[in-house]
């Protein structure tokens, strides 16, 4: 194995006694070391995911090493008066847990070269449990402050910290944690990361009136701020927030990535560091060795071929929003204001509502970080007939959303939602941000508002099912995955969904006939299935697939066929507890179907990496064929 190439022995481990609030010339020239030596550190093993094609995020973790070094030499020399975690409301600033593990022995330094690769136990958010040294879980925004509290109240007489971020204090669950802090004088100090950068832009500019300081000062907290690269004010705050009883907020204004060439200040620096940036930067410190080990790192590549699907890749997730665009643009300006509004939750690129904003900047919100709300906005617009919200989001999200879609059906409202990064696929930040517990959308009662779920198998399904579904009334939820999808091909190697297919909303598809017994499947889970049919076909098992891209409506026709096969499987990488599986085999049953039936899906916390995830699972092709075996056993 390669010897990580920055010598992290050269670490100064200080100790610092906050009732002393000055440094000393040989305290902050060993925090300055420690500084430049964890920043190096960062850049150069985040950028190895980017090597590597698995991305992360070098800004976060980057910008806030000087508190956390502090911390690390107040944890030393302050026995029991701490909690000595480094609990982290971002969890993609996750690159600062890997390498406090390190620094403390846990963790090999050369494992830090396989950051967010496959079964290497380093994914893209802290799990704890998975990777030797992390002592918390922590993925989606405004989730761990919350969760702080309660560990500072099993704490009596300790301080608990809390790293924070101008982002996550927009979530509303910072804003309920701040009341029961302040309400009942919970010793949390949190250390908030002010650098006006979110994924999709700046606070100050998308969310005028928005301050991180009078937000938490109206709550009630103590606020102190500072810069949080001038070391002595840093450490003087913390010091005082110690020594000051009950919550204490210390907002560190910074840019961010600071002293990075080329990113500094900007919003590229919220993900992975590009390589030639931090080849640059390494190059500018010295570490030569870094340097050459990351020009050494070559991109790995799935080379799997696919039986049933073309070459030619589409990212659903950005069709959906050409797609919108190009329905919007047969709209007059004055109709498309009247009776459209699009909000983004600080995601508009990775949702394909960029395109959407681009196009027609008069009907779009830059929402924020702010799930429920914004989608709630979108569904307040949407109450009143001939007007409809459209939304988007993570589909990790749609759980904190779910009292919201409740309300929003309740209203009656016309309400479009985009849930991209559905199931498991390219997501190498694991488990917290796997969108599999989709099914919850569908939380209705039978005789509620209508509710319909739509998981489109390529780009050429997405185009279809926005223009068919674009106008109907009641809520819409359709998905998409992070990563790229190969074009659905017919027998004669045509494109299934090319030309002039029209989709049929509640209607389930047959993508292959077959006499033993039938695959249901959706989504991205449809090319891999195929690929599995096609090569059961060649071992002389004639095995049928159906695309069910309308997930919760049951399709009688469909039913009756696949209910008299000898088999039905459904395959699919929504959680096996809460996805189509658990739902099809009662939907059989209540027919008088009985059909030998089985279910597979996402089971099993993520093993990181990008299309690696299925073969985990055991969803793969392999795997599907595998389960096919077992049923006509």
């Amino acid at each position: 194995m390669t010897t990580f190439p920055i010598d992290l022995s050269t670490y100064k481990r200080i100790t610092l006694d906050p009732s002393v609030s000055t440094l000393t010339d040989e305290q902050r020239a060993a925090l300055k070391d420690n500084i430049e030596l964890c920043r190096a550190a960062i850049v150069f093993f985040t950028a190895t995911g980017a090597a590597r094609g698995v991305g992360g995020h070098t800004g976060g973790p980057y910008d806030t090493v000087p508190e956390v070094m502090i911390l690390d030499a107040i944890f030393r020399g302050g026995g029991d008066k701490f909690v000595p975690t480094f609990f982290d409301e971002a969890g993609h600033r996750v690159a600062t847990q890997y390498l406090m593990a390190t620094l403390n022995g846990d963790l090999p330094a050369e494992q830090l070269m396989q950051y967010r690769a496959a079964n290497e136990k380093l994914p893209g958010h802290p799990e704890l449990g998975l990777t030797p040294g992390v002592k918390f879980s922590s993925g989606r925004l405004g989730h761990m402050w919350p969760y702080v509290n309660g560990v500072a109240l099993a704490n009596p007489g300790k301080t608990v910290f809390c790293l924070g971020s101008d982002g996550a204090q927009q979530e509303g669950d910072d804003a309920e944690a701040a009341r029961l802090a302040v309400a009942n004088h919970i010793n949390v100090k949190l250390l908030i990361d002010d650098n006006d950068v979110t994924i999709a832009g700046h606070p100050s500019e998308y969310m005028g009136g928005f301050s991180v300081k009078k937000t938490l000062e109206g709550h009630g907290l103590t606020v102190l701020e500072g810069d949080g690269e001038d070391l002595d004010g840093l450490y003087a705050n913390i010091c005082k927030a110690i020594n000051t009883p009950g919550p204490v907020a210390i907002i560190n204004k910074r840019a961010m990535s600071v002293g990075i060439d080329g990113i500094e200040g900007t919003t590229h620096g919220h993900d992975v560091i590009p390589v030639d940036a931090a080849l640059k930067y390494l190059e500018n410190k010295g570490y030569t060795d870094a340097v050459t080990v990351l020009k050494g790192i070559e991109k790995p590549k799935n080379t799997y071929q696919f039986s049933g699907s073309s070459d030619k890749l589409g990212s659903n997730r950005n069709v959906f929003g050409e797609s919108v665009v190009e329905i919007l643009g047969k709209m007059s300006e004055e109709d498309r204001k009247n009776s459209v509004l699009v909000v983004d939750s600080d995601l508009e690129g990775s949702c394909g509502l960029k395109q959407i904003r681009a196009a027609h900047p008069e009907i779009f919100i830059s929402g924020g970080i702010q799930e429920r709300g914004n989608l709630s906005a979108a569904a307040g617009f949407g109450m009143e007939k001939g007007k409809q919200g459209i939304f988007a989001t993570f589909s990790a999200f749609l759980e904190m959303c779910i009292s919201e879609i409740t309300m929003a059906r309740l209203n009656f409202s016309n309400l479009l939602c985009h849930f991209s990064h559905a199931g498991i696929d390219d997501m190498a930040d694991n488990t917290c941000h796997f969108g599999m517990n989709n099914m919850f959308a569908d939380n209705g009662l039978d005789d509620s508002y209508e509710t319909r779920l739509y998981f489109p198998a390529d780009a050429n399904q997405m185009r279809a099912v926005v223009k068919a579904v674009f106008n109907d009334p009641g809520m819409r939820f359709i998905f998409s995955t992070r990563s790229k999808v190969p074009m659905v091909l017919d027998t004669d190697g045509n494109e299934l969904f090319g030309g002039d297919y029209t989709f049929t909303p509640g209607k389930d598809e047959v993508i292959r006939e077959g006499s033993a017994g039938y695959i249901i499947t959706f989504g991205d889970s449809i090319y891999r299935a195929l690929d599995a049919v096609e090569r059961l076909k060649q071992e002389g098992i004639e095995v049928g697939l159906i695309n069910k891209a309308t997930l919760n409506v049951v399709d009688e026709d469909m039913m009756a066929k696949v209910g008299q096969a000898p088999f039905v499987l459904v395959t699919e990488s929504f959680n096996r507890r809460t996805g189509l599986g658990s739902r099809f085999g009662s939907w059989l049953l209540e027919r008088g179907y009985t059909p030998k039936f089985a279910y597979i899906g996402t089971h099993e916390e993520g093993c990181g990496g990008l299309w690696e995830q299925f073969i985990h699972q055991g969803i793969d092709p392999n795997g599907i064929m595998a389960k096919v075996k077992e049923l006509i056993d």
